[in-house]
C-alpha cells in the first residue's frame, strides 16, 4: 500500500522516534515569510513524514506570534498530505481527566482577529466548507491509533481556540464549561482554517494537562503542572503517531481533497499576477 507524506506539528522532539531513518532539516522559504523553524523530514516504517516545531524550537514563539500562513505553505510545497496536530489543552470536562487524549471534531474561536488565518485577500477572494473543521477520516485514524497505544482517548468534542497568551479567567472558563465544550487550546484553529484552504486534512491529538481553572476541587492551570503532564504524554503521542501512519493510504475521498473546487469567486482575468504567483501551489491546479 503507497503512503501520503504525512505533517506533525507540535514540540520539537516529536521526530526523535525509535526507528526513523533519514533525518535531515530542510529551510523553506515562503511568499508568507519564515516557517516557525527548519522542517525536519524523516522516514518511519516507510512512510515519509515532515515535522515542525510550532513554537519554535525553545518555545519562542507566542500563540498570536507563529506565522501560521508559512507553516502550512512550507507544508503544501514539501508535498504534505495530512497533518496530524499535537497538541497541550485545558479540560473542560470532568471526564477528561489531565492526562488523557482527545481527538476532537469541532472548534470555537475566541482568537481576536489579530492572526493571519487565510490565503485569500490581496485581489482573490475564496470561501472554503468549514462546517466540519477537522478531516473525519483522519480523526478516525488518530482515535483508532490512540486506543492501540493503550491511551484513555475521547473521542469528538469541541476545541475552544482561545487567543492567549494568559489562561482562561474563572468567568471565561465556566463560559465555555456552558458552551459543552470539550477542551481549550491557543492554536489549533487558526492551522486547521489554513489547512482546509490549502486542501490538507488536519487531525489533533489534544493533550489533556489541567482542568483550566473551572474546577473546585483541582489546582488552577500552571506551567509547572501542565510540563509534568507534557512530559509523560510525549512517549504517548509519539506511540499514537506511529499507530496511526500504518493506516493512512493514499486515497483521499474525503472533502478535504477537493475543498477549493468552488471556493475562488473572484474572475480569474482579475487576479493580480503577484497573488497568482503566491498562491500557486494551493490554488494552481483549478486556473
Amino acid at each position: 500500500m503507497s503512503h501520503p507524506v504525512i505533517g506533525v506539528i507540535g514540540g520539537s522532539g516529536l521526530y526523535e522516534m525509535e526507528g526513523m531513518t533519514d533525518i535531515r532539516p530542510i529551510t523553506v522559504e515562503t511568499p508568507f515569510g519564515p516557517p516557525s523553524d527548519a522542517y525536519v523530514t524523516g522516514t518511519l516504517d516507510g512512510v515519509r513524514m515532515i515535522f515542525l516545531p510550532r513554537h519554535g524550537r525553545g518555545h519562542r514563539l507566542l500563540p498570536s506570534e507563529v506565522n501560521y500562513r508559512a507553516n502550512i505553505w512550507g507544508m503544501k510545497s514539501l508535498g504534505v498530505q495530512r497533518i496530524i496536530s499535537v497538541s497541550a489543552v485545558g479540560s473542560l470536562k470532568e471526564e477528561i481527566v489531565p492526562g488523557h487524549i482527545v481527538i476532537p471534531d469541532q472548534f470555537i474561536d475566541r482568537t481576536k482577529g489579530i492572526r493571519k488565518d487565510t490565503f485569500f485577500g490581496d485581489g482573490v477572494v475564496g470561501h472554503v466548507q468549514f462546517a466540519d473543521p477537522l478531516c473525519a477520516d483522519l480523526s478516525g485514524w488518530l482515535f483508532h491509533a490512540a486506543q492501540e497505544a493503550g491511551a484513555t482517548v475521547h473521542r469528538g468534542g469541541a476545541y475552544v481556540c482561545m487567543e492567549g497568551p494568559a489562561f482562561s479567567t474563572r468567568a471565561e472558563s465556566l463560559l465555555y464549561r456552558s458552551f459543552g465544550a470539550a477542551v481549550i487550546g491557543m492554536t489549533n484553529l487558526t492551522e486547521a482554517k489554513l489547512a482546509r484552504e490549502a486542501e490538507i486534512c488536519y487531525g489533533t491529538i489534544a493533550l489533556s494537562t489541567d482542568y483550566d481553572c473551572w474546577h473546585e476541587t483541582h489546582d488552577d492551570v500552571s506551567i509547572e503542572a501542565i510540563l509534568t503532564i507534557i512530559g509523560n504524554n510525549v512517549t504517548m503521542a509519539k506511540n499514537i503517531i506511529r499507530h496511526a501512519i500504518g493506516k493512512i493510504g493514499a486515497l483521499r475521498p474525503c472533502p478535504c481533497a477537493s475543498a477549493l473546487q468552488y471556493a475562488v469567486i473572484t474572475d480569474r482575468s482579475m487576479i493580480p499576477a503577484v497573488t497568482r504567483e503566491k498562491l500557486e501551489i494551493i490554488i494552481g491546479k483549478y486556473f
